[in-house]
């Protein structure tokens, strides 16, 4: 019996791969691919595309982590942190990587919709940032009076302004928005169309720097600096999903985990995981995008002293309200709909960075 027959009866490998082999090393290479039957499949949605803040996904998935833990994850790229929402409330995932208060805007206007909760903080805060013209005289939250701001209407920055405003005793009226497209925003900005616009950081700064504005042509407010105690993204799950397989969804935590300590200590080497995914990325800036989202909203003083992942109660309840009402939001989800703790690896692994800030 030849070698093709041997695995033909054995392994039962379709036939339209088999007419690929043309010898024994190429039967040799595609045995690997034939998976596990009871590993549990686990479709993903990213917020954005292939950038550098999706390392530790993409890595976890090509080192093997998610199938050391019996799991077949299939990662997509996204549209924007609501659609990652909206595609697992639909059912087409069972997991994604999406902003909390998009979900608490979810779970608000779908009280009866179907169950998804936050079950791994990865931005500790909220990456939205405002970025002014400095030849506009803006200086700080009080300068932006009377001044004219370009998002898009899904921005966090643009539906959170309200909590910016309050925490910085701003009217939320004081402003001119402009509702632009997300490819125009920053254009707009260099053009000086308008004074100001709201971004995620990591992603806006670099924009501007390609239009060739300076952080020194800047003043840049980040949220979390200026008051503003909101969480960012998370990683979600399906509710009914996470109580039907809790040992996958706590399996899928732990290779995240395993490979964002990986990607904190060598960013360099992670974001080769994100070129290997999109061949066509700048990995100078991909690098850098990484680098600047790890030291804005990953690494914090609660990550240092609380380990990365979970959530303060108390922070998380009144994050909550604050969305509440800046949204004018019709209900207020309780913090035990918006995220739950019992899938997270244990607090000693989470650890991933030093209290002392080394």
């Amino acid at each position: 019996m030849t070698l093709i027959n041997a695995l033909r009866n054995a392994i039962a490998l379709p036939r339209f791969a088999l007419s690929l082999v043309s010898g024994c090393t190429a039967v040799l290479v595609l045995i690997p691919a034939v998976g596990h039957a009871d590993d549990t499949s686990i479709r993903f949605q990213l917020d954005w595309r292939f950038e550098g803040p999706s390392a530790p996904f993409l890595m976890a998935e090509e080192k093997g982590y998610f199938a050391d833990e019996g799991l077949d994850v299939q990662i997509d790229s996204g549209s924007g942190s609501a659609g990652a929402i909206n595609r697992v409330a639909s059912g087409a995932y069972e997991m994604g990587f999406g902003d909390l208060n998009a979900l608490v805007e979810f779970l608000a206007e779908n009280p009866e919709g179907p169950g998804i909760q936050g079950v791994y903080i990865v931005y500790d805060g909220t990456p939205a940032a405002v970025f002014a013209r400095k030849d506009s005289g803006i200086e700080s939250p009080a300068d932006l009076a009377g001044k004219t701001i370009a998002a898009p209407a899904f921005d966090t920055g643009y539906r959170a302004w309200g909590v910016f405003a309050a925490a910085n005793d701003l009217e939320a009226d004081a402003v001119e928005w402009q509702n632009v497209d997300p490819t125009l925003r920053e254009t707009l900005l260099t053009r000086g169309d308008v004074d100001a616009i709201t971004g995620f950081y990591f992603t806006s700064l670099l924009n501007l720097e390609e239009r060739d504005m300076s952080e020194e042509d800047l003043t840049i407010m980040p949220f979390p600096d200026y008051g503003v105690p909101l969480y960012g993204n998370a990683i979600i799950a399906s509710e009914s999903f996470a109580e039907a397989n809790p040992d996958a969804v706590q399996g899928f935590l732990r290779a995240f985990n395993r490979a964002l300590g990986e990607t904190i200590a060598d960013p360099e080497a992670a974001i080769e995981y994100v070129k290997n995914r999109d061949g066509l990325i700048d990995v100078e800036m991909e690098t850098r995008r990484l680098k600047l989202a790890l030291e804005s909203v990953v690494d914090t003083p609660e990550a240092r002293e609380q380990g990365v992942g979970s959530v303060d109660e108390e922070r998380l309840a009144q994050a909550i309200q604050l969305v509440a009402d800046a949204y004018d939001l019709p209900s207020v989800p309780s913090p035990e709909q918006v995220f739950t703790s019992r899938y997270l690896p244990a607090q000693e692994a989470r650890m991933l960075f030093t209290s002392e800030g080394e």
